[in-house]
């Protein structure tokens, strides 16, 4: 098996595994941020148990807690609008809404970096405009209002999303003896802690009601927060950036046929129009997205390469 095929089927594994997430937060019978904070639970679990059999992934594991602290409160909030967005207008749509993080962090680089709009985020930002309006906003007033609420809560988890994409690459940057491996279970640690503050404030219960809730939390946990980001993290250095943009869109593609399928999701064919739209404006984010990352690392190189020069 090629190294590129390989990588291709580590990338639609892991995007499948975490389509399935919003659909076991929907089955778990238990408040949203309940729901989240048992995803980092499990997931920690998971990931202090893959340190534990590699010790060489715990490299720098006792640094960084207080960065990962921040990283952890961007992420926190970005479950806790996530679950409640999902509770409200389903699986499928509420996963769709936070892929438009790529079009925040974009914008970020626009006004921060004074980094250039090319044709391509353009283009994105307008197809998915027109198909967020073809699902939500030709009926806005009509729409009940915790469906309302439901997509603004979206809105907000791409907004938390973004944030927690972009503090973790800085200070990874920053700090690039820790490994990702280590980095990831800190700031789990840290968001299992933070939401279940917020679960105690709320009053709810951290008592698991039935058997499917377990299973459901557990699955959230293991499958999707850590396999799931593992083996896309593996596959996506060795893929070309259209390719990996393309394959990424399977998670919100996929979330919106389990719940068709599981929770009977039914979109008219202007709404499916809409969808289509979006998917497609976000596919040209991603790779609008790519082509910002590869100049970084363009610059990086030529600052590397001068460092050398001056020192020989």
């Amino acid at each position: 098996m090629s190294l590129t095929l390989r990588a291709g089927l580590l990338v639609v594994g892991g995007a499948t595994l975490i389509s399935f997430a919003a659909v076991f937060a929907r089955l778990a019978d238990v408040a949203p941020t309940t729901s989240a904070f048992y995803r980092m639970a499990f997931g920690s679990i998971g990931l202090l148990i893959l340190l534990a059999a590699r010790p060489r992934l715990r490299e720098g594991f006792g640094t960084g807690w207080p960065s990962s602290l921040l990283i952890a409160a961007f992420f926190a909030a970005d479950l806790w609008f996530w679950h409640r967005s999902i509770h409200f207008i389903g699986p499928g749509l509420a996963t769709l809404l936070a892929n438009f993080q790529v079009f925040i962090l974009t914008a970020v680089g626009v006004l921060w970096l004074r980094e250039t709009i090319g044709w391509r985020f353009a283009s994105g930002l307008g197809l998915a405009s027109v198909g967020l309006w073809l699902l939500f906003g030709r009926d806005w007033a009509a729409l009940p209002p915790d469906y309302r609420l439901g997509v603004i809560f979206g809105l907000l988890t791409a907004t938390a999303y973004a944030a927690y994409l972009l503090s973790l690459r800085g200070f990874q940057i920053q700090h690039v003896k820790m490994r990702p491996e280590t980095r990831l279970t800190q700031v789990s640690l840290c968001c299992a802690l933070i939401l279940a503050v917020l679960n105690l404030v709320e009053g709810n219960s951290f008592a698991i009601p039935d058997r499917q809730t377990l299973m459901a939390l557990i699955a959230l946990g293991f499958f999707c927060q850590v396999l799931g980001w593992l083996l896309i993290t593996h596959g996506i250095p060795h893929l070309p950036a259209a390719l990996v943009g393309l394959l990424l869109l399977l998670q919100p593609s996929q979330s919106l046929l389990w719940d068709a399928l599981i929770f009977g999701l039914r979109l008219n064919a202007l709404q499916l129009t809409g969808a289509g739209l979006a998917l497609a404006g976000i596919y040209l984010g991603f790779r609008s997205a790519a082509r910002h990352e590869v100049g970084d690392r363009g610059r990086e190189g030529e600052k590397e390469r001068g460092k050398f020069q001056e020192k020989t």
